[in-house]
């Protein structure tokens, strides 16, 4: 039945977005709640060479998803649950590219805000995977209104059926998307959190590249 899931998920995901490239890389993020399954964009090659990069020399491993919101996104890659970067690597330069967004599962780099980043640089190392929640129509329009943007039949079908975070789309680079476990990304959204959103219990991660 799991697999039925992942597997129905990952039809409907294509849904939306920019033709999908299935031959990008593949990266497993193993936690105590099970396995994520991410597939990297070649669309957005800097921030896969950095996100393989890190993954490839262990450094994901033992780190934790220092910020959790439920319906919202879980974000992990910090030095000890701080808001450093791992190793104190540098910021990337931005890749947002029309077509990918933030759907359930996408997975995104974070940033700071455009206060003291005009230029939207990414993270060196933190990520977060989207969880959201669905949007209808109505809310849709208004969204268009505010941010400035649109939608097509398919992002809107994408985001109400299945959900996401529309608010962030064109701010971030997303870079990924999940294709197995969005199960386990429910599982570690909805963990008791402090007032900080930090888990009460701290979510541990282990990261490996499974395909180059």
């Amino acid at each position: 039945m799991r697999k039925l899931l992942a597997t129905l998920a990952m039809a409907t995901f294509g849904l939306g977005a920019m033709a999908q490239d299935t031959s990008g890389p593949i990266v497993l993020i193993s936690t105590e709640y099970g396995d994520i399954k991410v597939q990297l964009y070649n669309a957005t090659p800097g921030h896969r060479d950095n996100f393989l990069e890190i993954a490839s020399k262990g450094q994901y491993d033992g780190s934790i998803f220092h910020r959790v919101i439920n319906r919202f996104m879980i974000q992990g890659g910090s030095s000890e649950g701080a808001s450093a970067d791992l190793d104190g690597r540098p910021t990337i330069p931005a890749e947002i590219v029309p077509g990918l967004y933030h759907k359930k599962g996408a997975l995104a780099a974070a940033r700071t805000g455009d206060q003291v980043n005009p230029e939207r640089r990414s993270s060196g190392s933190q990520f977060y995977i989207v969880q959201g929640q669905t949007y209808p129509e109505e809310t849709m329009k208004m969204m268009e209104g505010r941010l400035g943007h649109g939608y097509n039949d398919a992002q809107r079908k994408v985001y109400a059926e299945i959900g996401g975070t529309p608010h962030l789309d064109y701010q971030y680079t997303v870079f990924g998307e999940v294709i197995e476990g969005l199960d386990v990304v429910d599982k570690i959204a909805g963990v008791q959190t402090h007032q900080a959103d930090s888990p009460v219990k701290p979510v541990s991660m282990k990261v490996k590249v499974i395909k180059k």
